[in-house]
């Protein structure tokens, strides 16, 4: 009866108990106009240029499948195709970090014919990282002749921190920037069990920012797709 009675208290605690995000974007848009047409392609690509700028890969993929499934005939090139294609213009050290190196880096006759036959218009650079900012709490877990378990309670705060920034290759502008911070707690309650509840604090990131995104694209934002 104990047994049950503790279960159940448990059980309400974790109703109430439950991980949670809170994101803040910002989009600056550096240009009136950002034409995007039927046909045009653009590439999604992660800043790795030292230990200190590595963003994740998942993140990177994460917002290019929703900007392809948030835009209409439009192809977005993952990064690893088109680093492979153009290597090794675009390896982590040699990648331009500005668009007058990459009008530089299309002086290459190779390169530029390289873009032109895949019709890309757009960078989509992406630059930051997510990181455990703050954690607090124990537990302590334990086998004996009668079995085993872990009690206890612990928290942690991860916070994600990601910009995007727009270059377009037909002038060689940056035409926009679009900045995410996302913050969420996560907990690990333990009674015989640990039962982690885990804030998805880089997939909130990529969504409200790939959201973001697909309605900097869009002249009405209702001419693209935006269920993702």
């Amino acid at each position: 009866m104990k047994h049950s009675l503790k279960l159940i208290a448990l059980s309400a605690y974790l109703l109430v108990l439950s991980a949670c995000t809170t994101i803040n974007i910002d989009q600056v848009r550096l240009k009136d106009t950002v034409e995007l047409i039927e046909g045009d392609a653009m590439v999604v690509l992660g800043r790795h240029q030292t230990a200190e700028i590595q963003t994740e890969g998942s993140l990177v993929a994460c917002i290019g499948g929703r900007l392809q499934r948030g835009t209409q005939n439009v192809r977005i090139i993952p990064e690893p195709e088109f680093v492979d294609a153009f290597y090794p213009w675009f390896e982590a050290r040699t990648a331009p970090l500005h668009p007058e190196k990459l009008r530089k880096v299309l002086d290459n006759p190779l390169v530029a014919e390289k873009i032109d036959a895949m019709n890309i218009r757009y960078f989509v650079w992406v630059e930051g990282s997510t990181e455990r900012t703050n954690s607090s709490g124990s537990m302590t877990c334990s086998i004996g002749p009668g079995g085993g378990g872990c009690f206890g309670f612990g928290t942690w705060e991860d916070t994600s921190d990601y910009e995007t920034t727009i270059w377009d290759l037909k002038t060689f502008d940056e035409v926009g920037r679009v900045s995410t911070e996302a913050v969420g707690t996560s907990y690990m309650p333990a009674f015989v069990i640990p039962i982690p509840l885990l804030a998805q604090v880089q997939g909130d990131a990529c969504q409200g920012m790939g959201k973001q995104l697909v309605r900097f694209f869009a002249k009405d934002p209702n001419a693209l797709k935006v269920n993702q």
